[in-house]
């Protein structure tokens, strides 16, 4: 066994051709054999193993920089590394993150959760490698789906203007999560499928050079010859004419040829792209007859393929999908919009249903934003379904397209709040915070899947501009479903449990969190309101005051970003009304990112657990009772 010997890559110089495809062998059957315990992201990386074993066998990393674009993609990366032994651990607390991450190891040169980001860097790179004086090399992968986000596009413009020496590998395997869509998904089907084609390009050259007595005049023609004749024959013309050499496209399973044209790139002073061909969930049958189920899996039996879910209620996901099913049978101007996630937002049962109301844009969340607001000004109700940690890309045209137009389009924001195993880089926990200060736009967040219904009632009734509701990545919570949809009137909370005293505000899952303590703290003698804060903007005003003029200790109990919070609005608006006395103390995420694990060992860690808001409350009694008894003193 040669895997478990590799320790840093400079190893793999000392093998051959043929123990390197051994070696492949054994890194697919450790990932099958690791995630089918851990769960991950199985099938993105077993498309790469000999991509990323021939990157290490040519270049020397980490010397040379090498840029994963999105991250998700560098297990093996990872195992060639000196990582093995951590991937029981991986995506656990404390563990080995699913993502690449600079403070696990020097070979980790960049981090990216969200993807299209690569080349960017990758010309960030070369162009200080530069200004340094330095002479490494800088190869940055990308999928062909993340060649669907503009950001790509831009750093393809300018690294083909500079033309700086760096290489970018196009892993061309037909897959982002979802199958890809679009116009350059389209173009390099043409390049992988046309034999004639694929052989143009060299024959050409060979044509060329075999034309006799080509002295003089007609040497002189004979590149702009060839330059005329690659536009109806030669392969990526486009990355050609965006400045680049254009090798391939080469099989991405193929260690010589990958060798090959990886050394051949290596000699070319400007930019090069390579396009490797590759299988996603390679070397194992059911990833590769289903790469989008397990693009990212949980546990699963390795003989069968057989996916062990834990028994439980629904994702609130797929209520979403279902609610919005029944809407658009009731409402033909309901279109769902997605950027490149229809399985992962709930949508697959509404594609199914109606297909022309169905809009996949791509990894492109800017250009669903903008897509959106001008079908509502034209009459559509848009649904932008969509995770909250996509949405921060769509930000500008959230702003100005959407907000500022007063569009009526509808965010269906999933993943609002922790999201477990995928950590920092996808936590749902900004959204609030650069959504709450735009003009125009409703948020809402139900406390239960019940409620999430009648929210998307209310925002399909909602004619007025922008309307947002977020839920978790959680099971439901299993209550009863009423049958029929009612609006809920916009800004009004709902008081779910009485008491006296002191109230606790809370939004989403904290309402459930905020009635276990309300609980506790009766046996304590402490009466407790609950209040499901479910508009987070506007507030319920009235609330509020009532709260403040009967001396009721205030408690904001939300799974958010604190700065820019519900409980920051809450504070500004008594600020606002000029109410200087009313108590209020927020709970919320701390000014920091918060690390991969799962969803309660992430609540733990920044406090939202059941004896926090208990002695929160607690804290909130010692201070009342110290309050009156000065004032008893100084009267």
């Amino acid at each position: 066994m040669l895997l478990p010997n590799i320790k840093h890559p400079k190893q793999l110089m000392n093998l051959s051709v043929n123990e390197l495809e051994d070696l492949a062998v054994q890194i697919r059957n450790f990932l099958i054999e690791k995630l089918s315990v851990t769960g991950g992201h199985l099938a993105p990386n077993l498309g790469v193993v000999e991509l990323t074993l021939a990157l290490h066998y040519c270049f020397d990393s980490p010397r040379d920089k090498m840029i994963f674009d999105v991250g998700h993609q560098a297990y093996v990366h990872k195992i060639l590394t000196g990582r093995m032994d951590q991937f029981d651990t991986l995506r656990k607390y404390k563990g080995l993150c699913g993502f690449v991450k600079r403070s696990e190891s020097e070979h980790d040169v960049w981090e990216a959760g969200h993807s299209s980001t690569s080349l960017s860097a990758a010309m960030g790179m070369a162009m200080a490698r530069d200004l340094k004086g330095e002479n490494n090399r800088v190869i940055a992968m990308i999928g062909d789906g993340a060649l669907t986000g503009g950001m790509a596009f831009e750093a393809l413009n300018h690294i083909g203007h500079e033309q700086k020496k760096l290489i970018v590998i196009l892993n061309d395997n037909e897959m982002s999560i979802a199958p890809n869509v679009g116009a350059m998904h389209n173009y390099l089907s043409k390049i992988r499928s046309d034999r004639f084609y694929l052989r143009a390009k060299d024959e050409v050259e060979m044509v060329l050079k075999k034309i006799p007595a080509i002295g003089g005049k007609l040497a002189k023609t004979a590149e702009k010859m060839k330059d005329s004749l690659k536009y109806m024959m030669v392969p990526g013309v486009l990355f050609e004419e965006l400045g680049f050499t254009y090798l391939g496209p080469v099989d991405g399973h193929d260690l010589n040829k990958l060798i090959d044209t990886l050394n051949q790139a290596d000699n070319v002073d400007g930019p090069v792209l390579v396009h490797a061909v590759t299988t996603k969930g390679k070397g194992y049958r059911p990833a590769e007859s289903d790469s989008h189920k397990w693009h990212g899996i949980t546990p699963y039996k390795i003989e069968s393929g057989q996916v062990l879910k834990a028994v439980g209620n629904p994702m609130y996901t797929e209520v979403f999908g279902q609610t919005l099913v029944e809407l658009g049978e009731q409402d033909k101007r309901i279109v769902a919009v997605t950027p490149a996630m229809p399985g992962g937002s709930g949508l697959i049962p509404f594609s199914k249903k109606f297909p022309d109301r169905m809009i996949d844009v791509g990894i492109a969340e800017q250009h669903a934003a903008t897509l959106c607001a001008a079908m509502a000004m034209e009459g559509m109700k848009p649904v932008f379904a969509v995770y909250s940690t996509f949405m921060q890309r769509a930000y500008d045209q959230i702003v100005h397209d959407i907000c500022r137009h007063n569009a009526n389009v509808m965010f269906a924001i999933d993943r609002a709040g922790f999201v477990g195993a995928d950590g920092e880089t996808h936590q749902g926990v900004y959204d609030v915070a650069f959504m709450r200060h735009i003009p125009n736009i409703v948020i809402m967040m139900p406390k239960d899947e019940n409620e999430l219904r009648h929210m998307m009632k209310t925002a399909l009734d909602y004619n007025e501009g922008p309307i947002a509701y977020r839920y978790p990545r959680n099971n439901v919570r299993g209550v009863p479903m009423d049958t029929e949809l009612v609006p809920i009137p916009i800004g009004t909370w709902e008081i779910v449990r009485p008491g006296e005293g002191y109230a606790i505000l809370a939004s989403g899952p904290m309402v459930q969190l905020a009635e276990e303590a309300a609980e506790q703290l009766k046996r304590e003698g402490i009466s407790v309101e609950v209040v499901n804060a479910r508009f987070l903007k506007p507030l319920d005003g009235e609330m509020l005051k009532n709260l403040a003029e009967t001396g009721t200790s205030m408690l904001v109990l939300e799974e958010v970003s604190q700065a820019g919070s519900m409980g920051s609005a809450v504070l500004e608006y008594f600020a606002e009304q000029g109410i200087h006395d009313a108590v209020v103390s927020l709970m919320g995420i701390e000014d920091r990112f918060i690390e991969h694990g799962s969803i309660p060992q992430q609540r733990e860690e920044v406090g939202l657990t059941l004896e926090s808001v208990c002695q929160e409350i607690r804290n909130l009694k010692t201070a009342r009772t110290a309050e009156l008894g000065k004032r008893s003193f100084m009267s």
